[in-house]
């Protein structure tokens, strides 16, 4: 088990009154993610409601606020308990036997434009013996062909803006993985959350986007981008694609600072420390 603990803070101007926001900044529950305890700070005093999908389990904050500053600040500890399983024990599940809420997940969707990668991904993938190893060759065929560089993409990219710039951040290295995925008949969604272990190099912790795919046992963890320890994620909400989980949903006039995050990993309830690592296990903490 791995206890990892969160925090970030976000910073807006709120220009316009009754300014509505939606935020999925919450850590979810899941079978194999358990939230220890958590803080919830804002600094106006305005009504608020979290509400939980009971279809996603994404947990949503929503308020109304007033114009000046607003500040949200959430805290969390974490514990991770991974389902891990032999990448080859792990088979494929046929389209005819998937679970019905599995299969809005096998669908073309805003940013995963799974129907125009068709010829492509059977070119590339179709003939690959079927499995875990096939999406494993799915993520490692996005991660070599497209570079992760900030600033060259924007929040209309899609799966096929990134094929054909052959750059991104991690919501594109998703959205493409998950299209291909999607276009070889595999499920996959888009997940975001906050990820232990990234290289300073690339900045200032940020929200992180990656992959979760459907195989025999439940949804598998991936990171096409490279950028995160998978054993590492911490997960806030799933959806069919970024449109759908959004960390904020505003509508008025605001304006935003960078958020501020960190999360580190801390001892257990039995006073061991457990870092979060790499290894050739397949990974879920949804199974």
């Amino acid at each position: 088990m791995i206890r990892l603990r969160l925090s970030l803070a976000l910073s807006y101007e709120v220009n316009e009154p009754d300014s509505n926001f939606i935020f999925n900044i919450h850590a979810a529950h899941t079978s194999r993610q358990t939230v220890v305890d958590e803080s919830l700070v804002v600094n106006q005093l305005v009504p608020l409601t979290v509400e939980t999908d009971p279809t996603t389990g994404n947990r949503y904050l929503r308020l109304s606020a007033a114009t000046g500053p607003l500040q949200i600040f959430y805290t969390a500890s974490v514990d991770l308990t991974h389902y891990m399983a032999a990448p080859e024990q792990i088979a494929e599940v046929p389209v005819a036997r998937l679970p019905a809420q599995v299969l809005g997940y096998i669908y073309p969707s805003r940013y995963c434009q799974s129907d125009r990668l068709y010829r492509l991904a059977m070119r590339e993938f179709g003939q690959r013996q079927q499995g875990y190893s096939r999406v494993q060759t799915i993520r490692d065929w996005v991660a070599q062909r497209i570079t992760y560089a900030k600033n060259t993409s924007d929040s209309n990219s899609s799966a096929i803006d990134t094929l054909i710039e052959t750059a991104g951040v991690c919501r594109d290295f998703a959205h493409l993985m998950i299209a291909l995925c999607r276009a070889s008949n595999i499920p996959a969604r888009f997940t975001t959350g906050i990820n232990y272990g990234v290289d300073p190099a690339y900045g200032p912790l940020d929200f992180h986007a990656y992959v979760e795919v459907y195989l025999a046992g439940g949804w598998y963890l991936f990171d096409p981008s490279g950028t995160a320890i998978p054993m590492g994620l911490v997960r806030f909400g799933t959806g069919r694609d970024a449109a759908d989980v959004a960390f904020a949903t505003i509508f008025g006039e605001v304006g935003s600072s960078p958020p501020v995050i960190n999360i580190e990993a801390i001892a257990g309830a039995d006073g061991l420390l457990v870092m979060p690592q790499l290894v050739h296990s397949a990974l879920s903490t949804d199974g």
